[in-house]
C-alpha cells in the first residue's frame, strides 16, 4: 500500500505566461507557493476475489475490468502510460475539486508519484512535474498553463522561470521572520462558486496574442513581487502588486470575474485590504487578499457570508508518507 500526501498551490504573479504558445515566444515566470492544504492518493493492488479488477473512489465511485473503459481521464491515461492493473485507487482532499488551487495537477502529481512507488521505482520531483505535465497536456489534451504541476512537485515558495527549453525553479529568497509575516498577512477566503478551469483556460489561451501587452507586463511584475519579497521593502507594497496583477487579469478574459466576485472584492477592500486576487484561472474558487493584522477583523467582518480558510505555508511538495511494498504478478505473466 503506498499513501501520498501533495500540498496544493497559491500562485501571486504570472499567471497565464506560463502557457507554453506564450513562453517559448517570450519567456514567462511566475511566483507562487504551496501551503498546508493537500491531497491524500492511497494506492494498492486490487485482490482478486471481485468481478471487476480496478476500483477508484473519488468524487465517485468506478469498478471496471479493463483499464480503457475508466471515465475519469487523468487516472485513466497515467495507468495506461505506466502499464498499471487491477488497483485501488482512494483520493481524499483538504479542499474542494474546481477551486483555482491547482487540485487536479495536485492529484495527478500525487498518483503519479504512489504509482512509481507502488512499482518500487523512484521517481524525483522533476520527473514528477514533466510527467504530470505530459499526462494532463498531451494525454488527456487539457487547456492551461504548467505551473500546478511543479509547485505541488516541488513545494516550497518558488519563482519559476520559463522559456523555450523548459523550466527552472528557484526558491524565493525570504528569511523566515519574513516569510511569516507575509503568511500573517495573507487571508484566504472560499467564494462557493466552483468552476471548470479548462473552460477558461480555453478562452485565455485563444486571447494570448490580443492580450499580449498585459501579459509581457504580468510578466514583467514578476521581478518587482521577487525584488519586494527579497530586500527590505513594506511588505504592503506586494498587497498592491497583487491589486494591480488582478486588474489586469481580469483583462485577459471576461471569464476570470463575474459580478458577484467583484461585489467581494470591493468589501473587503472598503473594509481594509491592501489589494488581492482570485487564484486560479479565475471565474469562482478563492480570495487571497493582503492585510494588515489591524485590519483582519474587519476584512473578516466584511466577508462573513464566505468561508475563512487559515493556512501556513509548506516546504515540501509531493511525498510518499506510507510505503508498504506489495509482491504483484500480472495476471497473464
Amino acid at each position: 500500500m503506498i499513501i501520498t500526501q501533495t500540498p496544493f498551490r497559491m500562485s501571486f504573479f504570472g499567471g497565464g505566461t506560463d502557457f507554453p504558445d506564450f513562453y517559448r515566444e517570450h519567456g514567462g515566470a511566475v511566483i507562487s507557493t504551496t501551503f498546508d492544504k493537500y491531497c491524500y492518493v492511497n494506492v494498492r493492488h486490487l485482490p482478486r476475489f471481485f468481478d471487476y479488477s480496478t476500483e477508484l473512489s473519488y468524487a465517485r465511485t468506478e469498478r471496471v475490468k479493463r483499464v480503457e473503459d475508466i471515465e475519469h481521464p487523468a487516472i485513466r491515461e497515467a495507468m495506461k502510460h505506466l502499464d498499471m492493473h487491477e488497483i485501488r485507487l482512494t483520493y481524499e482532499a483538504d479542499l474542494p475539486a474546481r477551486s483555482g488551487l491547482g487540485t487536479s495537477s495536485s492529484f495527478a502529481v500525487g498518483m503519479l508519484n504512489a504509482f512509481y512507488a507502488l512499482k518500487g521505482k523512484y521517481a524525483d520531483k522533476r520527473k514528477l512535474a514533466d510527467d504530470a505535465i505530459f499526462l494532463e497536456r498531451v494525454l488527456c489534451n487539457e487547456s492551461g498553463g504548467v505551473q500546478d504541476q511543479i509547485a505541488a512537485s516541488f513545494g516550497g515558495m518558488n519563482w519559476i522561470n520559463f522559456n523555450a527549453e523548459g523550466y527552472t525553479v528557484n526558491p524565493v529568497i525570504i528569511s523566515p521572520e519574513r516569510k511569516k509575516l507575509l503568511n500573517r498577512n495573507l487571508m484566504l477566503f472560499f467564494t462557493g462558486f466552483s468552476r471548470f478551469s479548462s473552460d477558461i483556460q480555453v478562452a485565455a489561451e485563444k486571447n494570448l496574442k490580443s492580450k499580449q501587452n498585459q501579459l509581457l507586463e504580468m510578466l514583467s511584475l514578476v521581478d518587482d513581487a521577487e525584488k519586494i519579497l527579497t530586500s527590505k521593502t513594506d511588505l504592503e507594497e506586494f498587497g498592491r502588486l497583487l491589486d494591480y496583477t488582478w486588474q489586469l487579469k481580469r483583462g485577459i478574459t471576461d471569464k476570470v470575474s463575474t459580478d458577484s466576485i467583484d461585489a467581494v472584492y470591493s468589501r473587503a477592500l472598503q473594509a481594509g485590504a491592501t489589494g488581492g486576487k482570485l487564484l486560479g484561472a479565475g471565474g469562482g474558487g478563492f480570495l487571497l487578499f493582503y492585510v494588515d493584522p489591524d485590519k483582519q477583523e474587519n476584512v473578516r467582518k466584511a466577508l462573513e457570508n464566505l468561508l475563512y480558510v487559515p493556512f501556513e505555508f509548506e516546504n515540501g511538495g509531493t511525498r510518499v508518507i506510507h510505503y508498504t511494498p506489495e509482491s504483484y504478478e500480472p495476471v497473464n505473466a
